[in-house]
């Protein structure tokens, strides 16, 4: 059983919070960039519904760091495609995969600079391929809120692996499990922190879900008036 109500409603207890990028401050990607990743594959338009399932059946080894890139993209070409290493083929699909996990959220990235003017320390924690977990730590965003990022492919393996966990919370500092907070849009992923004795959100696409498990914003401290003599 996940836990839908907080057990610190403020969030003012946490010591540290996990968040998963894609589904969390990561946008799904749309019809229209499905639709351009495969038609660089070589797929018919029509057949778009069935590349993004050959997608998702090739991605786990890739996302653990087992595959290559390259290897990846091997089994999903169509019609005489191929994209050997250093090929201009192999280099646009890379890109428009990476394109289509880097639109963020910009009501999260407001709570999490909010918590992060705290002084609440705040992990990444995403199932992510070399080349993607690279983008995600060259923007902006992610330096300036996150004091580390842990990427299954840069720990071979993937959430809802234990060690994936166990290096998320060495990564925040050893926080107390029961004072770190979860957060991911998959409930499997989410049952696995549980098990941990983490607090967990499944995050259901509402900032204000996410709002509610965070600690307040810092109290403004308003100047004193100084008296004056005449």
């Amino acid at each position: 059983m996940t836990s839908s109500q907080p057990t610190t409603p403020s969030g003012a207890d946490l010591e540290a919070v996990i968040l998963d990028y894609n589904g969390v401050i990561g946008r799904q990607p749309g019809p229209a960039q499905w639709a351009r990743l495969a038609e660089l594959a070589g797929w018919h338009p029509h057949e778009t519904h069935a590349f993004q399932q050959a997608f998702w059946q090739r991605r786990e080894p890739y996302d653990q760091g087992v595959a290559l890139t390259h290897t990846f993209w091997s089994g999903l070409l169509r019609n005489g495609r191929t994209a050997p290493v250093g090929s201009t083929l192999l280099a646009a699909l890379a890109r428009a995969d990476i394109d289509m996990w880097t639109a963020t959220d910009p009501a999260v990235l407001d709570l999490l600079h909010t918590a992060h003017a705290t002084g609440l320390r705040l992990v990444l924690l995403s199932n992510a391929p070399k080349p993607l977990a690279n983008a995600l730590d060259d923007a902006e965003w992610c330096a300036t809120l996150f004091s580390r990022t842990v990427y299954s492919a840069r720990i071979g393996v993937n959430k809802p692996h234990k060690r994936a966990y166990e290096a998320a919370l060495e990564a925040a500092g050893m926080p107390h499990p029961s004072k770190t907070l979860f957060v991911d849009d998959r409930l499997d992923n989410v049952e696995a922190a549980e098990q941990l004795g983490m607090q967990a959100l499944h995050y259901p696409g509402d900032p204000a879900a996410l709002a509610r498990r965070l600690p307040p914003p810092p109290a403004v401290t308003r100047p004193t008036a100084l008296a004056t003599s005449a």
